[in-house]
Parts: C-alpha cells; sequence; structure tokens
C-alpha cells in the first residue's frame, strides 16, 4: 500500500512537471527573436569570461600621449580622455557589469523564493506578513531607496549588489506564492501528506520543482533589472567606482565629451541598451516556451 502511494506521488509529479528539454527548445527556438538575443548574450558573456584573453590592453593603462586617440588598428574603438583603450574598457566593463547583475539576481532570487515558498505554504498570518512587506516595498521607489542607502553607506561592489538585490525580490517573491497556492491542492501533495512528510520535505521535494520554470523566467528578467539599475547608479557616481570600469560609469565619464567624442558615450549605452533587451527578449521567450497553456508562435 505504501509503495503504491509512493508511486502515486510520483506519477502525479511527473504528470505536474514541464515537459523535457527538447520540448522546451523546440517551442523556444520558434522564436528568432530569442535566438537572436540568446547569441548575442552568449558572445557577450563569453567576452566577459575572457576578457584577460580578449582585450589588447590592461583596462587601467593610461597614455596621456594618445588622447582622444582616433580609431586605429592598436585602438579599434579609439581612446579616452586618459588614452586608455576603449575596447579593453568595454570588455572588462562588461565583466564587472554583468557579474553584478548575476549577483544581484541571486539575492533577489533568494530571499523572494524564501519568502513566497514560506507566504504561500503557511497561508494565514505568516503570508498576510509577508505579502504586506512586498506591497510595502514596492509602493517605495525603489532605484532612490538604493540612492539613499548607497549615499549612506557607501559605494563598494558588494554594497551595490546588496542593495539592488534586496530591493528586487518582491516580484519573485509574489511568482512563488502564486505557484506555491497552484500546486497545494493537487493531489501528490496530499498524498505526500498522507504518509508523513514534514513540512519541509513536502515544500522542497515536492512543491519548489514545481515553481523552477516561472523562477527561471523571473530570474533571467532581474538580470536586465540588475544591469538597468547597476548601470544608472555608477552613472549618478554611486554604483562601482572608479578606475574599475563598468558600462554605466564610462557613460557617466562620456558625459564631459559628448560634443567632441560622442561614440564614449554610445558604446557603453549600445551595450546596456542591447544587452537588456537581450534578456528581455529571452525572459519572454523563455515564459512562452515553459508556459504548457501557450501554443503561438512568437
Amino acid at each position: 500500500m505504501i509503495h503504491s502511494q509512493h508511486s502515486f506521488v510520483a506519477h502525479a509529479e511527473t504528470a505536474a512537471a514541464p515537459r523535457g528539454f527538447g520540448h522546451v527548445w523546440r517551442r523556444f527556438s520558434r522564436n528568432r527573436l530569442a535566438l537572436v538575443a540568446l547569441a548575442f548574450l552568449v558572445v557577450v558573456h563569453a567576452a566577459a569570461i575572457l576578457a584577460h584573453a580578449l582585450a589588447p590592453y590592461p583596462p587601467d593603462a593610461v597614455d596621456l600621449l594618445q588622447r582622444f586617440a582616433a580609431r586605429s588598428r592598436e585602438h579599434p574603438l579609439g581612446t579616452d580622455e586618459t588614452g586608455r583603450d576603449v575596447l579593453s574598457r568595454l570588455i572588462f566593463g562588461g565583466r564587472i557589469s554583468l557579474s553584478v547583475g548575476f549577483a544581484a539576481m541571486a539575492v533577489a532570487v533568494t530571499v523572494g523564493v524564501a519568502m513566497g515558498a514560506l507566504g504561500g505554504y503557511h497561508g494565514g498570518l505568516v503570508d498576510a506578513v509577508v505579502m504586506r512587506m512586498a506591497d510595502g516595498m514596492l509602493t517605495v521607489p525603489t532605484f532612490f531607496l538604493a540612492l539613499l542607502v548607497l549615499a549612506l553607506f557607501g559605494s563598494g561592489t558588494l554594497n551595490v549588489i546588496l542593495v539592488i538585490g534586496l530591493t528586487g525580490w518582491m516580484v519573485v517573491a509574489r511568482v512563488v506564492r502564486a505557484e506555491v497556492l497552484r500546486v497545494l491542492p493537487q493531489e501528490f501533495v496530499a498524498a505526500a501528506r498522507a504518509l508523513g512528510c514534514r513540512d519541509g520535505h513536502i515544500l522542497l521535494r515536492h512543491v519548489m520543482p514545481q515553481a523552477v520554470p516561472s523562477v527561471i523566467v523571473a530570474a533571467t528578467l532581474g538580470v536586465a533589472y540588475a544591469i538597468l539599475v547597476e548601470s544608472g547608479l555608477s552613472y549618478l557616481g554611486l554604483g562601482v567606482q572608479p578606475p574599475t570600469p563598468t558600462w554605466g560609469n564610462m557613460l557617466s565619464g562620456a558625459q564631459y565629451y559628448v560634443w567632441n567624442r560622442p561614440d564614449l558615450a554610445i558604446y557603453p549605452g549600445v551595450m546596456i541598451m542591447l544587452s537588456v533587451l537581450s534578456y528581455n527578449a529571452l525572459g519572454d521567450a523563455l515564459r512562452d516556451a515553459l508556459d504548457p497553456r501557450f501554443t503561438g508562435v512568437s
């Protein structure tokens, strides 16, 4: 009898789980824009990982005799106001901006999953407190809150990651809570409870795996949000500080020379724009591919 109940739980979980990778990839590959976005992100992340091998110069190598040098074989994108190679700084800046984006997303997803699962599973007062916290933070302009926190506690890389992550968990929490509430009434959860499984085991083993697709989509969109916020904070001088290059502080430094060398602002601005748009397109395509109710073609 117990064996048959275990088999029922496993069968029900399989029926409720999203389909395999091949099925998801076929649905995803129908979206040509998403494929282009994925290819762009692969190239950008590969360049960031291999920055030391690809960048022709160190990002902080100053050569005052080469200030504002035009594009050439030695400097494919020219140099900036202190003679630093723009291409090298763009590659290393991408490494920092993308790393901050991923780290901040990891913080936001960790907090959001924990809060959403806690509220959705226990319900009642716990759910009310968690959701009112999320609603309260959603009413606060998070960018200005981040500015205030960084102005008070400093603008180091770790502080930037934490402030972006801890002001971006609310959407993830709401998504996870909704998925938990959707899964809890299903029969395999009731069967696991009948077998005497503890709440923690049920939540981690039977409930949360069903929320993984939604968390993946939220995480993808969270990276785009984090990159955009980090760039804005760095542009205002409260993000990652020079001489460490990021796309945001490169854009900030270029604003003083926008009439003489507008390309110094165009390069990092285009990278921020394309990265954010690519992550948004990727997130939208993953949402459609992972949602069994979606039948159309983007």
